[in-house]
């Protein structure tokens, strides 16, 4: 009779179902010692079963107490508010302060609690300030309105443009490594610097249908109207007529100064461009090309190149190695920047 019971529960892994077996053939009358026969479980788990189920009358487990929570949950709602009204302050300033309102309690269960309410220690974003009389906040409200409507294949037809600084050693981006105790001052995980690093300046431009023209900034040369409309001449007109030959196309620029000039402007009218805006300041995160660049930089910081010459090379190669799938997944993301930027009353975005 005990082998037609056990046969069935022996194939029972799990600690919560082994106890139910010791506890089903102890109701059917089994002894301490028939159970220990069957080899189910250890003798003194089986008799400390049987034991806790005559004193409790259940197979449930009691839950252990464990350390006594040192604040409650009004107090952890405090914590919460004092990072809230100064997110950079340290756990461990929070840990004084939250003394102050009687909670003893190290800087560590400070980072539990907040933890607990998803409130984790990260590096604050980088973003251009917004002026404090709101005149950028108002701009890239009237841009984002005007521009509201637009679908992705509208902005298909806009060429993004923008200048941008390349460093050599990796300055153009900071880069964490994993390392052993002790490796701090490993090759392979230093990242050299010198005091003035080489820049290279660049002016490139593109669209969903590829990367435009780049062309490198000469040593020495002043990014002004003159150096502006050479550079729209012989980089924008080709990079226009390759890519979209007799079909209109719209051309961004931002308002840096040599963009806003009269003769650029008389210029670009001159040439039938089509400019989109007016384009609001300090709105990188409008810009799509803010974020091809970041990406050509981690991949021209990879090749970690050694000199001026070798850093011109690489940016070009990486430059023209881009693929037109990501350009045009870059473009087609200004609806969802649009929206975000009116959802948040014209404050900056994630992008």
């Amino acid at each position: 009779m005990l082998e037609i019971i056990v046969l069935p529960l022996l194939t029972m892994v799990t600690c919560k179902e082994t106890r139910a077996a010791i506890i089903a053939l102890h109701k059917n009358g089994f002894t301490g010692k028939d159970i220990v026969a069957t080899k189910i479980a250890p003798k003194s788990t089986i008799y400390r079963f049987i034991k806790n189920f005559k004193e409790r009358g259940s197979i449930l487990v009691k839950k252990a107490s464990g350390r006594p929570r040192k604040s409650s949950k009004r107090q952890d709602r405090l914590l919460k508010r004092i990072q809230l009204r100064d997110r950079s302050a340290t756990s461990a300033e929070l840990a004084q302060e939250w003394q102050q309102a009687g909670v003893s309690a190290s800087a560590r269960t400070v980072r539990r609690r907040l933890l607990e309410d998803g409130l984790v220690s990260r590096r604050a974003a980088k973003k251009p300030l917004l002026s404090k009389k709101k005149k950028n906040i108002r701009d890239r409200l009237i841009f984002c309105r005007k521009y509201s409507e637009w679908t992705a294949e509208d902005w298909g037809k806009v060429i993004f443009s923008d200048e941008a600084p390349f460093r050599l050693f990796g300055a153009s981006g900071k880069r964490l490594v994993r390392r052993r105790k002790g490796e701090r001052y490993h090759q392979s995980c230093v990242m050299p610097t010198v005091k003035h690093p080489d820049t290279i300046h660049v002016w490139g431009c593109f669209s969903s249908k590829g990367v435009g023209s780049l062309t490198i900034l000469p040593k020495n040369t002043a990014m002004n109207k003159e150096w502006y409309q050479n550079t729209l001449q012989q980089q924008l007109l080709p990079t226009t007529q390759q890519q979209f030959g007799e079909e209109q196309c719209i051309f961004q620029h931002d308002g840096a100064p040599c963009h806003k000039a009269k003769v650029i402007t008389k210029w670009l009218g001159d040439q039938n461009v089509e400019i989109l805006g007016p384009w609001p300041g300090n709105s990188p995160d409008l810009n799509p090309i803010e974020n091809l660049w970041s990406i050509l930089k981690r991949r021209v910081d990879k090749q970690k190149p050694t000199n001026s010459d070798k850093l011109q090379e690489v940016i070009m190669k990486e430059w023209v190695a881009i693929s037109q799938d990501l350009a045009q997944k870059l473009i087609e993301s200004m609806p969802s920047r649009i929206a975000e930027v009116l959802k948040k009353k014209g404050q900056h975005c994630k992008y």
